[in-house]
Order: C-alpha cells, then sequence, then structure tokens
C-alpha cells in the first residue's frame, strides 16, 4: 500500500511582536488538495516566531491524528523551515521548547519535507493566523501567551557521550530500511534449528581518550588509548572463544574499530577482515569532539530537539534514522551472504544500540536506557524466517581484570 502524504500549510503572527497573536494551520491530501482539517487559534500576547511554531505544531498534529505517513510542510517562515531542517541554531530560549515539540511530532511520521513558500502562496493559512489574530487583538489580551511545556531531557549515562534520540521515529528508519523489518519478525516460542540461525555478536571498539573525557566522538579518527588496547586484547581473547569458526569479521572503517577488529581476527586466525563503511559512528558535525556541557552551553535548542526525535541531526550532522537505515542495510547483507554462520562486527555505540534496539523491537526509549561499554560484546541470531533471538546485550566479563 502506497504511503499516505498530507501536506500542511502554516502560519502565525502577532500584531505588534509582541502583540496580539494566533496562528493558522491547513492539512490537505498531497494529491487532490482537498482541505481535511483546520487549526486555528488565539494565544494572547506573543512574537511572531511563537506564533509560527505554534501553527507547525497544530497541524503537525492534525496530520497526525489524520494517520498520515507521510508530511510536506510548507510555511512563508524562513527561520521556522531552516531551524527545523537543522541548517539554523535555535538561539532564543523561548523557541528552544516549541521545536522540541515540533521534533517530536515530526518523529511520529516516516518522512517529514520542509519548503520555504513565499506569503502569496500560503493565502490559506494566512487567512486563518490572521483571523485568530483580530480574535485576540478584539478580546484585549495583556497578559502573555501560556508558555510553552518545558523540556525534560531524560536521564542517561555517559561513556563518552551516548547520545541517543527519544522520539517515536523508529518506524521511519524502519521504513526507508531495504529487506525484512526486523520488527515484524515472527513471533513464537517454537524451537528453530540454531544450526541454521546466522550469529551476529556486535562488538564496540575499545576506549579512545575521547571515551575517557566526555566527548562525542562520531568520524573523527580517535586512536584507541592504552586502556583501549589493553581492552581489546582482553575481547579478542573472549571472541575467539565464542566463535572460534567464524566466518567473517567486519569493522567501521575508522581505526578505534579496525585495531579491534585485526586483533578479533588475529587472536581467531585465518578469518578475514572486511570493512564497511554502514558501519561507521553517527556523524555528529559541529558537535565532534565536545564535551555535553560544551553543546547543551553552545546549542542547547538544537540539543534539545536532536533529544526529542531520532529524525532530528545535530548542526551538519547525521540523524540516528540515518544510521538506522544503514545498520538495517548491514543486517540484511551479512545474513545474506554468511547464512547460518557467525559473523563479528565491530562498531560504534550509536549503531549497536540502534541494531539492538530493532532486534528487540523496542521503542526509541531503549536508546536512552541501554549503556554500552567500550570493548562490551552483545549477541543476536536471526533465522532466514525473519525471526531473532536476542542472546547477550553488553557482556563485560572478559574487561574484569582490565
Amino acid at each position: 500500500m502506497a504511503p499516505r502524504t498530507l501536506l500542511i500549510e502554516a502560519d502565525g503572527g502577532a500584531r505588534g511582536n509582541p502583540g496580539p497573536a494566533g496562528y493558522g494551520a491547513v492539512v490537505r491530501d498531497s494529491a487532490t488538495g482537498e482541505v481535511l482539517a483546520e487549526r486555528s487559534e488565539a494565544i494572547g500576547i506573543a512574537t511572531n516566531n511563537v506564533a509560527e511554531y505554534r501553527g507547525l505544531i497544530a497541524g503537525l498534529t492534525a496530520a497526525a491524528e489524520l494517520t498520515a505517513d507521510e508530511v510536506e510542510v510548507r510555511m512563508d517562515s524562513k527561520l521556522v523551515v531552516e531551524q527545523m531542517s537543522g541548517r539554523w541554531q535555535i538561539k532564543h530560549p523561548g523557541l528552544r521548547p516549541l521545536a522540541a515539540e515540533a521534533a517530536r511530532l515530526v518523529g511520529r511520521f516516516t518522512a517529514v519535507r520542509f519548503e520555504w513558500i513565499p506569503r502569496d502562496r500560503n493565502t490559506h493559512a494566512d487567512a486563518l493566523a490572521n483571523a485568530a489574530m483580530d480574535a485576540a487583538a478584539a478580546a484585549g489580551t495583556t497578559t502573555p501567551a501560556v508558555e510553552p511545556p518545558r523540556v525534560v531531557e531524560p536521564p542517561r549515562t555517559l561513556s563518552g557521550p551516548q547520545p541517543t534520540g527519544g522520539g517515536a521515529a523508529t518506524t521511519a528508519a524502519r521504513a526507508e530500511a531495504p529487506g525484512a523489518d526486523l520488527t515484524t519478525a515472527p513471533v513464537s516460542w517454537e524451537p528453530r534449528p540454531s544450526f541454521t540461525a546466522t550469529r551476529l555478536i556486535l562488538v564496540r571498539h575499545g576506549e579512545t581518550e575521547y571515551t575517557e573525557q566526555g566527548r562525542y566522538s562520531g568520524r573523527g579518527d580517535v586512536a584507541l588509548s592504552p586502556k583501549g588496547q589493553a581492552q581489546v586484547r582482553a575481547t579478542a581473547a573472549r571472541v575467539a572463544a565464542l566463535a572460534p569458526d567464524a566466518a567473517a569479521v567486519v569493522s567501521s572503517p575508522l581505526s578505534r574499530c579496525t585495531a579491534t577488529a585485526e586483533a578479533i581476527a588475529a587472536a581467531i586466525g585465518e578469518v578475514p577482515v572486511r570493512r564497511d563503511d554502514d558501519l561507521i559512528e553517527c556523524d555528529f558535525g559541529a558537535w565532534e569532539g565536545r564535551t555535553f556541557a560544551e553543546v547543551r552551553e553552545q546549542w542547547a535548542g538544537e540539543l534539545d530537539a536532536w533529544l526529542a526525535s531520532t529524525r532530528v541531526a545535530p548542526p551538519d550532522g547525521e540523524s540516528f534514522a540515518e544510521v538506522a537505515v544503514r545498520c538495517a542495510r548491514v543486517t540484511e547483507r551479512l545474513c545474506a551472504a554468511y547464512p547460518g554462520q557467525t559473523v563479528i562486527l565491530v562498531s560504534h555505540v550509536s549503531p549497536i544500540k540502534l541494531m539492538l534496539r530493532d532486534a528487540l523491537a523496542a521503542s526509541d526509549a531503549f536508546l536512552h536506557r541501554l549503556y554500552l561499554d567500550a570493548a562490551g560484546i552483545s549477541i543476536f541470531d536471526r533465522w532466514p524466517d525473519g525471526g531473532l533471538a536476542v542472546r547477550s546485550v553488553n557482556d563485560t566479563a572478559h574487561l574484569a581484570e582490565v
């Protein structure tokens, strides 16, 4: 069945900026242009930008209620379009909670596209917004609009930062990923012959200086620290004992992973090491090499939006939804290439978390609650019929003496 795509036109404004404010939003069938929903409201005293964000939120909410799969958002607010697309920073503290709320709603759809349009192409939403502003002015409102809801950042433990999105965008990544959807694997207690499963052993690389310092470590090629090297030796021995007949070791191209992979291959003996770009860490863009505190100080709004939805990317970076797509590609490729065999994957926090999330058919909340140690080992089996069994998560017993 083709995805249901709806079009949102949204606008907002204030008489005086700040002044009596209101918003308007229209939801249309993208194929026919038929109006399916209208939303408008006077919101008291507010700025143009606050009203524009409120219009966007109303439109996204209406589209979700209409069970849209994909959404096209058109607005004549350059600021909202650029900020929601991740190209502009959200500097004003009053807009950050609104942007985070919009990002959470974005995560409910498989795809959302933002487009700036001139005001003369946004006349329907503009008329609704103006009517709402007139109502606010006629009411003689002199008090500010209700403060937007606060975004409470979920608690998490960091080892280097282990940043994860927390919205409902899991379906977005899965809908775009090729092959079988891991969340729709057959559900059964019936035993499957273990020899027909492909076993994937997921290994996080050893520690680096960034890991120890709690810094975002994405595409930067940071080498293993002395402690990381010791961890890798212990991990190689452990994996060799778990999988003496492994068919292959597949690694992210970054050196902290390739060094880990080569040590594992050497411990097993006579097993090839392959590099796969799809196993590379998330691109953290402008946040690369910075501590969590530094990012919070300089990009508070962008961080809130990113934490709220796996579809939001750091500035100049990559979203977790995009990482999930390539993780699904890896799983499909390796299960097809090595049926009934064991393959060792050496990667990073984000790809491994996303693979485990999908293997367990978990929500994005799982990403906040799972901690992965450097050099930890996780295992899951995949059967030809799509059946899955997660055998272990973040095994670190081999690191007790490191």
